[in-house]
């Protein structure tokens, strides 16, 4: 009886270890942001109010004490108690323990960033009195960053787990805030360039915002820096970190990159082709495109540089991305153009939309169809089975399968836009009008998913001739045999050793061949007048009747499998009938009908 209770408890104990750490760790979590929530709001009110704390909002002070002096014990009692058990290294390894200080580390980083960068760039300019806000939640959070930092790194109790997730964390955090807000800073400085000063200037000086920008992009640029380099996330060489790579540094970077370099193709295409609008309205948008690609194709270029040094794995992976965005963008474009080719079918006298629309497709298709080319490669296509990369043909089932799922749904559109047209009021436009742009997308994504499914049929080409020829064709086997403690684990054994062919057990009747054959010569049956050529080497078994001792001294099926492989090597008929004893004989028998099977 108690058996069972020893079998169980250990699964049991960990269940309950689980779910403790699991409220523990969700508890202390929740205090701590209580008790910060708290007390920044203690300090703003210290740093606004003086010594009147009170003032007129009552109610928002005495949820700031109930935090503060609530929250905040609880808060370090919950603490206590959990620093005290990560003397045990099952704790301080443990999931739980690992995703809290990732989680809060997280949360107090990207908190104490914005509050102490909105601190500094409140000062630039003297807008108003809105520093203690930022100014409180940056001195509390910045204390809980450091003192999970320590607890991160402490001599005796430090903890590994989970720490390249903290340090991806902190590098992505500050590569996005600073791309972004470099792109600003850049952005600002070039339309003062391109368009001359802003109107803004009577408000307050041009260079304000540009200024504010680049404390933005420095600050996200320091934290980049420590969390990549100092804190060593470019180091691990773990599969998260080469996913953030590719997800960041390539795919985000070269969408944004394309997306940049499209759009100041797209305004001098404008300026040369479609001069309509007034020129500083067909120069707004040159100056952040100019410099979403400078920073985008910086931000690429290193982490494409990074990439190649760390696996052919990632390095073809940053390939394949890259060329995935390049395809988009340029498939984008051949549906603008088709779009708008079919509008100026339908509306020749609307010159002007029709036309920016058109420069619209020729810029996408001319920035993303030589990336594309750059990093595809298309003249240069595998050759040979071992030539073939791999994640190669993921990529194309992949893209396969987008570009089919968009053209079914433009499928459906074109059907609705048809059917509306038959039956709706005609007087609302001509129906090659209403169905022009989903037939351009839909265009695009034929011969997307055309090319790519073309390609993958190729590739397989070349896998299935690159395959050994199957030696012989049995599609059934029939096995006849007595023992039954072993005979389902035999028949699989037959099933795989013939390449899958189906097996039919047959159990027999008499107990006169309950032991199965020894790892002796296997035999032929009786009358079959092949076991002597075909099977090859195939010789005269035992007595027909099982001995005692035979039966004691029965071989694992396992030791009869390569035997019965061996005996099948090379059979060519469809359907073969194995026979296992009596006692050590093993028959194998073709036969030649095959509809006869079992």
């Amino acid at each position: 009886m108690t058996s069972p209770a020893e079998v169980t408890a250990p699964a049991s104990g960990h269940a309950q270890a689980t779910l403790r750490r699991l409220i523990q760790y969700a508890l202390l979590f929740a205090l701590v942001v209580i008790a910060a929530s708290g007390l920044s709001g203690l300090l703003e009110r210290l740093f606004t109010s003086g010594a009147v704390l009170a003032s007129t909002d009552v109610a928002g002070l005495a949820r700031s004490l109930a935090f503060t002096l609530i929250g905040g014990p609880l808060a370090l009692l919950s603490w206590w108690f959990v620093w005290r058990r990560l003397d045990d290294g099952a704790e301080r390894t443990s999931a739980g323990w690992g995703l809290y200080i990732t989680a809060m580390y997280g949360v107090s980083l990207i908190i104490f960033t914005i509050s102490f960068l909105g601190l500094a760039t409140s000062f630039i300019g003297q807008r108003g009195n809105d520093w203690a806000p930022t100014l409180a939640n940056g001195v509390v959070w910045a204390a809980i960053l450091a003192w999970h930092r320590w607890m991160w790194k402490h001599p005796t109790k430090p903890t590994a787990h989970l720490e390249d997730v903290r340090a991806v964390v902190g590098s992505v955090f500050g590569l996005l805030l600073g791309a972004g807000a470099g792109i600003a800073a850049l952005g600002g400085l070039f339309d003062v360039a391109i368009r001359g000063f802003p109107l803004t200037v009577t408000v307050e000086p041009w260079w304000y915002s540009v200024l504010r920008s680049l404390v933005w992009a420095a600050g996200g640029a320091i934290v980049w820096w420590w969390h990549w380099f100092r804190d060593g996330g470019r180091r691990f060489q773990t599969g998260l970190v080469d996913v953030i790579m590719i997800a960041v540094g390539i795919f985000a970077a070269g969408i944004t990159a394309l997306g940049g370099a499209g759009a100041v193709l797209f305004v001098f295409l404008r300026l040369a082709f479609d001069r309509n609008n007034p020129l500083n309205e067909l120069l707004e948008p040159l100056a952040t495109a100019i410099a979403a690609a400078l920073v985008g194709a910086l931000v690429w270029r290193y982490h494409r540089t990074a990439s190649i040094r760390r696996s052919p794995g990632t390095m073809r992976a940053s390939l394949l991305v890259t060329s995935a965005v390049a395809l988009a963008a340029a498939a984008s474009g051949v549906g603008v153009v088709v779009n708008a080719l079919l509008a100026a079918a339908v509306s020749p006298l609307a010159g002007g939309a029709t036309r920016t629309l058109l420069l619209g497709g020729i810029s996408s298709l001319l920035v993303g169809g030589p990336v594309w080319w750059l990093a595809w490669k298309p003249l240069q296509q595998p050759q040979a089975a071992e030539d073939i990369p791999p994640g190669r043909r993921v990529y194309l089932i992949a893209f396969f399968g987008v570009s089919a799922v968009v053209a079914l749904i433009t499928l459906l559109v074109i059907g609705y836009r048809l059917f509306e047209f038959l039956l709706g009021d005609v007087t609302g436009g001509s129906l090659l009008d209403r169905i022009r742009a989903p037939f351009g997308l839909l265009v695009a994504a034929g011969l997307v998913a055309g090319y790519h499914f073309a390609l993958w049929r190729h590739h397989r080409a070349l896998l299935a001739a690159a395959r050994p020829a199957r030696k012989h064709t049995i599609e059934a086997v029939t096995l006849v045999t007595a023992h039954q403690a072993d005979a389902e684990a035999l028949a699989r054994g037959i099933a795989e050793a013939t390449g899958g062919a189906r097996v039919t057990l047959w159990l027999r009747a008499d107990d006169g061949g309950s032991a199965l054959p020894e790892a002796g010569p296997a035999s032929a049956g009786t009358g079959s007048g092949w076991a002597g050529t075909a099977a090859g080497g195939i010789a005269a078994g035992a007595p027909a009747a099982a001995t005692p001792a035979a039966a004691e001294t029965s071989t694992p099926a396992g030791d009869v499998i390569p035997r019965i492989a061996a005996a099948l090597e090379n059979v060519t008929a469809r359907h073969v009938l194995v026979i296992l004893g009596p006692a050590t004989r093993l028959e194998i028998i073709p036969l030649a009908n095959p509809g006869s099977r079992g």
